[in-house]
C-alpha cells in the first residue's frame, strides 16, 4: 500500500507517523494485542448502558432487510457486539475478526473467530463470503495512515516522529509524492494545514470488498468531509477513558477520523453514506416520543425497560454518536 509502506528508520530513530502508528498498535507488544478496547474508551458496541443491545438490534434488522444469513464483525474487540447478536437473532451465523485469539467467554452462538494481522491487513481465510453482512465498526479509524503537513511554501510533507519516555517529537519529512500527493491536492482545502492521508483506509476497504461475493458491507466510523475537514487533522489518543496526546509508544489507542467523501468516491454505485442518527431512527424508531406513563401502572417492568431503551437510543442518535457515519455498500445480488 502506497501510504502505509514501511519507511527507512533514520539514525535518530525517527519514523513516518504511518509506521510508528502501525507498530504502536499492532506490533507483538502493541496496544491492541495487550488491551481490550473497553478498558480505554466507550463505543456504541461497548461501554454505554443498553447501547450494544440496540446496535445488535439494528445490525440484525439490516441483515434481515438485505437477506443476509451471516454477520462478520471486523474489529470485534472482545466480542461484545457478537454476544448481543447471538442473543438477538440466533439464526445468524456469527464470526469475529480481531488481532487477539477468540475470547474464552464468547457464547456458542458465535460460530467463528479469525485472528487478523492488524491495521489494514485482513486474515487470508476471510474470503468468499456469501449472503453476509460485514460490519467494520470503528475499524478504519485505527487503520494507520500517513500524517502530512504543509511547509511554509505550501508543500505537503510527511510528518516524522520520535517517541521516547511517553513524549513525542515531530519534524518535517520528505515531500509527498505520487498517489499521496494527488490525494492531498484533491481532498484537502487551502485552509487545511495538517491532515491524515486517507489512501490506506481506501485500500483497506477495497480489500475487504473483494472478500465478499454477496451481501452488505457496513462501515461505521467518525469522519469528516469537504469544508468541515478539521484544519489541523484529527489524530489523537485514548487511555483509561481519557483523551490524551497521540504518542506512538504502545501505551494508548491512536485514532483519526475518516475522510468520508474521499472514501465514498472510491466505492461502487449503490454505496451511500448516512449519519448514525438517521440510520438508527430508520431501523429502530424515533426516540423522541415519551414512553406512555400509563404503562408504569399496567406493567412497571415493561415501563422501565422502555425508558431504558429510549434513553439508550437517544444517546446513539444524538450528539457525537449520532454524527457517526454509516457507509453501506451492497455487493452482488443483494437488496
Amino acid at each position: 500500500m502506497t501510504s502505509s509502506a514501511p519507511a527507512a528508520v533514520s539514525g535518530d530513530g525517527a519514523l513516518s507517523w504511518a509506521r510508528a502508528w502501525q507498530e504502536a498498535l499492532y506490533a507483538p507488544d502493541g496496544f491492541y494485542r495487550r488491551a481490550a478496547p473497553a478498558q480505554h474508551f466507550a463505543t456504541s458496541a461497548q461501554g454505554i448502558p443498553g447501547a450494544a443491545a440496540l446496535l445488535a438490534e439494528a445490525v440484525a434488522a439490516l441483515a434481515t432487510r438485505h437477506r443476509c444469513a451471516a454477520v462478520v464483525d471486523v474489529g470485534a474487540g472482545r466480542g461484545e457486539l457478537l454476544t448481543e447478536l447471538a442473543t438477538r437473532d440466533p439464526r445468524l451465523a456469527l464470526t469475529g475478526v480481531d488481532v487477539v485469539p477468540r475470547p474464552p467467554d464468547l457464547p456458542p452462538g458465535v460460530d467463528g473467530w479469525l485472528v487478523s494481522p492488524g491495521g489494514p491487513a485482513l486474515p487470508p481465510s476471510l474470503t468468499d463470503l456469501q449472503d453476509t453482512l460485514v460490519l467494520a465498526h470503528e475499524w478504519l479509524d485505527v487503520v494507520p495512515c500517513q500524517v502530512a503537513q504543509r511547509d511554509r511554501h505550501g508543500v505537503w510533507r510527511e510528518v516524522e516522529v520520535i517517541a521516547r519516555s511517553g513524549t513525542v517529537t515531530e519534524r518535517p519529512g520528505p515531500p509527498l509524492t505520487g498517489a499521496e500527493q494527488e490525494w492531498a491536492q484533491r481532498w484537502l482545502a487551502p485552509q487545511v494545514w495538517r491532515a491524515e492521508i486517507g489512501l490506506a483506509r481506501e485500500q483497506a476497504l477495497a480489500d475487504l470488498l473483494t472478500r465478499v461475493r454477496s451481501g452488505l458491507v457496513v462501515v461505521v466510523d467518525y469522519g469528516h468531509q469537504g469544508a468541515e475537514r478539521p484544519p489541523g487533522g484529527t489524530l489523537t489518543g485514548f487511555r483509561d477513558g481519557r483523551q490524551v496526546d497521540p504518542v506512538p509508544d504502545g501505551a494508548s489507542d491512536l485514532t483519526a477520523h475518516v475522510a468520508v467523501d474521499a472514501l465514498l468516491a472510491t466505492l461502487p454505485r449503490g454505496a451511500r453514506a448516512q449519519r448514525q442518527g438517521t440510520v438508527l431512527r430508520d431501523l429502530l424508531g424515533d426516540p423522541a416520543p415519551p414512553v406512555p406513563h400509563d404503562l408504569s401502572r399496567s406493567d412497571p417492568g415493561a415501563y422501565l425497560r422502555a425508558l431504558a431503551r429510549r434513553g439508550a437510543l437517544r444517546t446513539l442518535t444524538s450528539g457525537a454518536l449520532g454524527d457517526f457515519w454509516w457507509l453501506q455498500v451492497p455487493v452482488g445480488d443483494v437488496r
